[in-house]
C-alpha cells in the first residue's frame, strides 16, 4: 500500500494533505509534536476513509534527533511531505534575535536537516518524492515580513538544488507555493478572497501535481503572475514601496 509522510501533521494545510491522499487509499503517518491533536486526526482519518494510520512525535526545531527519527521508522513511506512553518511576528524579530532565529530555524534549518537525511534514503533507494511546502513570500524580500521571507526563499532553493542531484536518482522534489491559505496561521489577517485558496484546495492541488510530477507549484494561478509582477519592479523604486 503507498504511504505518505507528513512533517508538521496537525496543521491545516497538513490535515488536507492527508485527507486527499488519504481518499486515495494512501496510509498515511502523521509527524509532530502535538500528540493529543495527532492521535484525533489519526482516529478521524481511520474512520473516514479506513486505511492505515499511524503517528510519531517530531520535533522540527531538534536537529539532532532527525536522524534518529528517520532510522526508528517501521518503514520509511514513498512520500514525504514538509509542511511545518512558523509565520512569526516580524516586528518582534526586528527586536528580538531569539524571535528571528525561531523563524528562520522552524522554516529553513529544521526543514534542511530532516529532508536531507530523508533525501540521502531516497537516493540510496532510487526511488521517492519529496514535497516542499515554501512562499511566495521567499521571491522577493519586503519590509513586512523579510525574516519568514527570507527562510522561505532559502528553503526553495535548497528544494530546487535536491531536485537538480535527485533526479537521476528518480527521486522527485516538488515545490508548493500556495499563497494566501485561509488557515489557523492567517487568523485574523486581512486576506483578499480572490487571492485566497482553502486548505482542501491546497491537498487536491498538491495531490494532482504529485501525480505529474510537477516541479513548481502555485495553488492559484494568479500568483505566479504576481509574483513575476513583484520581481520585474526596479529596486530603487521597490524599496521605496511599503509592501
Amino acid at each position: 500500500m503507498p504511504s505518505i509522510l507528513i512533517l508538521g501533521a496537525t496543521s491545516d494545510i497538513a490535515q488536507a494533505i492527508a485527507a486527499s491522499f488519504a481518499q486515495r487509499k494512501f496510509d498515511v503517518v502523521l509527524a509532530g509534536r502535538n500528540v493529543s491533536e495527532l492521535d484525533r486526526i489519526k482516529n478521524d482519518l481511520q474512520i473516514r476513509y479506513q486505511i492505515a494510520v499511524s503517528r510519531v512525535h517530531f520535533e522540527a526545531e531538534k536537529m539532532a534527533t532527525h536522524i534518529e527519527f528517520v532510522n526508528t521508522l517501521p518503514q520509511l513511506p514513498q512520500i514525504t511531505a514538509c509542511v511545518f512553518g512558523y509565520l512569526g511576528d516580524q516586528a518582534k524579530a526586528e527586536q528580538n534575535v531569539e524571535e528571528a532565529l525561531q523563524i528562520i530555524t522552524v522554516n529553513y534549518v529544521g526543514a534542511v536537516s530532516i529532508l536531507s537525511v530523508i533525501a540521502n534514503k531516497y537516493e540510496h533507494q532510487k526511488s521517492g518524492t519529496i514535497i516542499g511546502i515554501s512562499s511566495v513570500a521567499g521571491e522577493r524580500g519586503r519590509q513586512s515580513n523579510y525574516f519568514y521571507g527570507s527562510a522561505k526563499a532559502g528553503f526553495t532553493v535548497f528544494l530546487d538544488g535536491l531536485r537538480n542531484r535527485l533526479f537521476k536518482s528518480n527521486v522527485h522534489v516538488m515545490t508548493v507555493k500556495p499563497g494566501f491559505v485561509n488557515t489557523k496561521m492567517t487568523a485574523g489577517l486581512p486576506l483578499p478572497k480572490l487571492l485566497t485558496a482553502q486548505p482542501n484546495q491546497v491537498g487536491e492541488a498538491i495531490y494532482k501535481a504529485y501525480l505529474k510530477k510537477t516541479n513548481t507549484l502555485h495553488v492559484l494561478w494568479i500568483w505566479k503572475w504576481i509574483m513575476l509582477t513583484i520581481a520585474s519592479i526596479p529596486e530603487n523604486i521597490f524599496k521605496k514601496m511599503k509592501l
